[in-house]
């Protein structure tokens, strides 16, 4: 059994008046990749919001093992002002913040972590290129490259495969496996099924915990049908297909594995492919 790098014990979570995860207790294991997996508006986001400290739980405790200044939250870059007046090297630059500060001049050291950032994601021949003049998929790069400069034990990531390019999406799938060789934790939302099946840990919500495991058991028909509900299809030959309108098709573009429909069956092997 690993130890928790998340534990929540009934918490509830929300904006003003709005709860958005209703009293839920669930833990996510250290050192491997966790998928948080809902309908759209199920609690996914503002689960990684409570995590990162960004909003205290309305009630329960939510008890997170890294330090706040050791967490590592990329958002979905669609939430990101396009129209940014910055480029890849200073929105990567602003990785180190956590731990220099926003106005102290960078250091060497910080320097060689935004440049293997930046070289690791791939977007070292768009350094100086402002993010208003970047496609979705070199912007996903550029924010995910902006959260592994900075140091960190535990890495939220917003749905960062959802209306990218298969290459950055691939390049992406490669950076959070290689994160967790190197002992970070990672947390990530997804609306896509496979990608839920591909992680070692899943926590199914619904504006509730529906079910916290391994993929196998958590992605079960049953526990699908009381997440999702009329989306859930079944088919008499055991296939389930989820149809999640939260996004639609973009021609050109990873979309949730052609938009954020996934068909499973009893013979898929454990990618859910």
């Amino acid at each position: 059994m690993r130890d928790p790098a998340v534990r929540a014990t009934e918490i509830v979570l929300g904006y003003g008046t709005t709860i958005a995860l209703d009293r839920s207790s669930f833990s996510l294991p250290a050192g491997i990749v966790t998928a948080v997996i809902g309908p759209n508006g199920s609690g996914k986001s503002t689960l990684l919001n409570a995590i990162a400290g960004l909003i205290e739980p309305k009630e329960g405790s939510l008890q997170v093992e890294a330090p706040r200044k050791r967490i590592s939250y990329v958002m979905q870059a669609t939430k990101v002002n396009e129209m940014l007046p910055v480029t890849v090297d200073e929105v990567v630059s602003m990785g180190r913040f956590a731990e220099a500060g926003p106005y102290r001049r960078l250091t060497g050291a910080d320097r060689i972590a935004v440049t293997e950032a930046i070289d690791r994601m791939g977007v070292s021949n768009l350094r100086a290129r402002h993010v208003s003049r970047l496609s979705s998929g070199q912007r996903q790069r550029a924010f995910v490259a902006q959260g592994l400069a900075q140091d960190h034990d535990l890495l939220l990531l917003d749905e960062p495969l959802t209306g990218i390019d298969l290459p950055t999406a691939q390049a992406i799938d490669e950076i959070i496996h290689d994160e967790v060789s190197r002992g970070c934790t990672v947390v990530m939302t997804t609306h896509d099924l496979s990608e839920a099946h591909a992680a070692e840990h899943v926590l199914l919500l619904a504006g509730r915990l529906v079910a916290s495991g391994p993929p196998s058991t958590v992605l079960s028909p049953e526990n699908l049908n009381a997440a999702y509900g009329q989306a859930l299809l079944h088919f008499a030959d055991g296939r389930l297909l989820i149809d999640d309108a939260a996004h639609d098709p973009v021609a050109g573009r990873h979309l949730h594995r052609e938009r954020t429909i996934h068909v499973e069956s009893s013979h898929d092997d454990a990618h859910g492919e």
